[in-house]
């Protein structure tokens, strides 16, 4: 019975921790020690292991399934979900490298003693039930392989010498004892790998093995009795659990055929070769036959009765094992083995140009590792989410001509000042940064008068005031709504136009402008919600992008595809740290795109190579609240002491708008000012406690800047006993501002 102190995988791993990039990020955290196993596994230094929605093999290449990994999640188990992680990579690797059917070879002569038609007095069939006389090391008899053919007579180099009844193993298989032979063969065969490999890492085999038991009994219970003997034969091989115990699980009938087995199964550990391991299964097969385990139907039943009992055969087999063991593409069925040999090939074909161990081989699987390296943004409410920070795509910048003339032409019939933005500011913030860092009696070398100070008892006293900082520093972020209802049309004056992106942007640039003048650290961001864009996407490359990852994840992760392909994206136009001029031309691209969205959507279709991604700008509702959340947590490494957060939208947040509000006051608890403006939108006054709302362009732009020149000038203002002008008595302030 397990310890109540011991918890349980399903107990501790939440269903939002087994979404499909979540499991993605916790593989990544063990990547590097899955290439080094992998590499000494194949003895190839070269040897790169990544991921991919189909799994394959090559001589340089390992892509391994995610999904699979995510089934492993579902188990209840005592282990951990880091040892999964590193036990599930660790077995996909494992079989990848060793499951190889392509040798061709005649079907074994004494094979056909297990067909069915084979007489019950054959001689042969005799000889087949003994393996101690059929194995030298796992190899078959020679003689009895190819009777024909002597080694010299192959002819290597030439592919017509090839012996044309040569057929792969899983082929023989399926010709000797029908698709239940097959069952048995891989089931047989995963369970080998597993021990041979996993004997050198007892550390993960243990997980394996928790993993497994804890499996068994639930599917015992749903079993046919060929199901319970086909489970309790892959148990044993793969040392999963011991034959006693095994039994102990069994009906009475599979326990005694079991009993019989054993001579069969006890050899497989040391065999390394795959016809010796298909001999054992049509063995296997041949102990279920006699204990009446399997399906028998009267003589003359059709051939397509027959099939539907070698069907449901296959069928009990392999459901009870794949109930247990964790499921390899490449040994799951022929299909899928097929399936996996071919995504092989294709990868093989493209070898030495794929990326590192961690890059995703196609769209699909590179939208699943974006999402899962994306940070984790936790709200107030203890609400988590991912979100993808992105720099804006940098395309935008060829627009970024055109762009100027428009904000210039935009700026005066909206009244919007581009020059001296800062206004009676500059002198203030002048004088501030003129002063220095530190106040004190003698802001220079120490007084001639030292001795005096010292006597006085104010040397101390001088240096606590030079340790004062004095000047003030400032930290600007804007936020603005990037989704495609920024680019529709709205009532302006007597006419509908695209106003409000184009307005918003006009804002940024003028703030630009302003914290440019002061020399403030400012950042400027865009927010939405569709499929994410990368910083060097054109509109070819993004919407072909977008297609085949929608495509390949509704395939591969059905309902979730619209989760991991609809993200919440902060792409980062302007970053601290970068300069102004720097993101100039892009910003000013983005104004060209949202003033003239029609002309801009045209030439995206005309020469899509070279036009920017203009199709990012989905129609769907944001979640501010985690934008908010992060442009805070941005701002806040800035160190500044004064920190300003300006938020745009044209609705309110997918999410909730009492969360908004929630975050919105649990930013500003933390120091920073936090200014809302809503577009023809006034439930922007329920989640900002400084909030206004516009239905002009002019009016929007005058109030980004407006409102952020009203917080700048009183706190540069405010009332300081500290302050350096406190000191002098106000006339060097007065002075400036006269």
């Amino acid at each position: 019975m397990r310890d109540r102190e011991q918890s349980i995988l399903n107990e501790i791993l939440p269903p939002e921790e087994r979404a499909i990039e979540a499991v993605v990020a916790r593989y990544q955290r063990v990547a590097p020690a899955v290439t080094r196993f992998a590499r000494t596994l194949s003895g190839n230094d070269d040897l790169q292991v990544r991921l991919g929605t189909q799994a394959a093999a090559t001589e340089n290449t390992i892509v391994l399934d995610p999904g699979v990994f995510q089934t492993a999640y579902a188990r209840s188990a005592p282990v951990t979900p880091s040892e999964v992680a590193l036990t599930s990579a660790l077995h996909e690797v494992i079989h990848l490298i060793a499951t190889d059917f392509d040798e061709e070879r005649p079907v074994p002569r004494e094979w056909f003693a297990f067909r069915p038609d084979a007489p019950d007095n054959d001689p042969e069939f005799e000889e087949a039930m003994v393996p101690v006389e059929l194995f030298q090391l796992g190899e078959l008899q020679e003689d009895l392989i190819r009777p024909d053919f002597a080694e010299e007579d192959l002819d290597l180099d030439d592919q017509e010498a090839k012996d044309p009844a040569a057929v792969t193993v899983l082929e023989a298989l399926n010709t000797i004892g029908g698709p239940a032979a097959e069952a048995m063969f891989l089931s047989i065969e995963d369970a080998r790998q597993e021990r041979i490999h996993f004997d050198a890492y007892p550390g993960a085999g243990s997980v394996l093995k928790d993993l497994y038991r804890t499996s068994v009994g639930h599917a015992m219970v749903k079993a046919r009795p060929l199901g319970q003997f086909a489970l309790a034969c892959f148990m044993i091989v793969g040392g999963h659990e011991e034959r006693d115990r095994m039994q102990k699980r069994l009906e009475p009938h599979v326990a005694l055929a079991l009993d019989d087995a054993m001579v069969f199964l006890e050899p497989v550990a040391v065999l390394d070769n795959q016809w010796s391991v298909g001999t054992v299964a049509l063995q296997l097969l041949s102990v279920a036959k006699m204990h009446h385990l399997m399906q028998e139907g009267a003589a003359s039943m059709t051939q397509q009765g027959r099939k539907a009992q070698a069907e449901a055969d296959k069928s009990a087999i392999a459901d009870s094992v794949d109930a247990v063991r964790l499921v390899t593409p490449s040994l799951a069925d022929r299909e899928s083995y097929d399936r996996t040999r071919t995504a092989s090939m294709s990868v093989s074909a493209e070898d030495g140009k794929l990326g590192e161990s961690e890059t995703a081989g196609d769209p699909a699987t590179d939208q699943i590792m974006k999402v899962s390296t994306a940070p984790t943004i936790f709200l107030p409410t203890g609400q988590g989410g991912k979100l993808m920070v992105l720099d804006f795509p940098d395309k935008f910048a060829v627009w970024g001509a055109q762009g100027r003339e428009m904000l210039l032409k935009a700026s005066v019939d909206w009244g919007v000042a581009q020059h001296r933005v800062s206004g009676e500011l500059y002198p203030l913030f002048l004088a501030n940064q003129r002063r220095g860092l530190r106040s004190g009696f003698d802001a220079g070398d120490l007084s001639p008068y030292t001795p005096l100070l010292l006597g006085a008892g104010l040397y101390e006293r001088m240096f606590e005031r030079r340790d004062l900082p004095s000047r003030r520093s400032y930290a600007l972020s804007l936020l603005v709504d990037g989704s495609a209802s920024m680019l529709q049309p709205r009532t302006s004056g007597t006419r509908k136009s695209p106003w409000a992106m184009a307005a918003a942007v006009l804002g940024a640039w003028t703030l630009a402008q302003l914290a440019d003048e002061l020399q403030i650290d400012f950042e400027i961001a865009i927010f939405n919600r569709s499929f994410a864009t990368d910083f060097a996407d054109t509109e070819a490359t993004y919407r072909d992008k977008r297609a085949r990852a929608t495509a390949g994840l509704r395939q591969a992760q059905g309902g979730n595809a619209d989760r991991l392909t609809r993200t919440v994206n902060h792409y980062l136009v302007k970053r601290f740290d970068q300069r102004w001029r720097t993101s100039q031309d892009t910003l000013a691209g983005l104004f060209y795109a949202a003033a003239q969205p029609q002309d801009a959507a045209r030439e995206s279709r005309r020469a899509p190579e070279d036009s920017p991604p203009v199709s990012m700008f989905e129609k769907a509702a944001n979640v501010d609240e985690f934008n908010v959340a992060h442009a805070a947590e941005r701002l806040a490494s800035q160190r500044a002491t004064h920190l300003m957060l300006v938020v745009l939208a044209d609705g309110m947040t997918r999410g909730s708008v009492q969360t908004l509000a929630q975050t919105v006051a649990s930013v500003e608890h933390s120091g920073v000012t936090v200014l809302g403006i809503g577009i023809g939108d006034d439930t922007v006054r329920s989640a900002y406690s400084r909030a206004e709302v516009v239905e002009q362009p002019q009016r929007l732009a005058t109030a980004m800047v407006d409102g952020v020149r009203s917080i700048l000038y009183r706190t540069v203002t405010s009332s300081d006993p500290d302050a350096w002008w406190v000191h002098t008595r106000g006339r060097e302030l007065e002075s400036l501002i006269n």
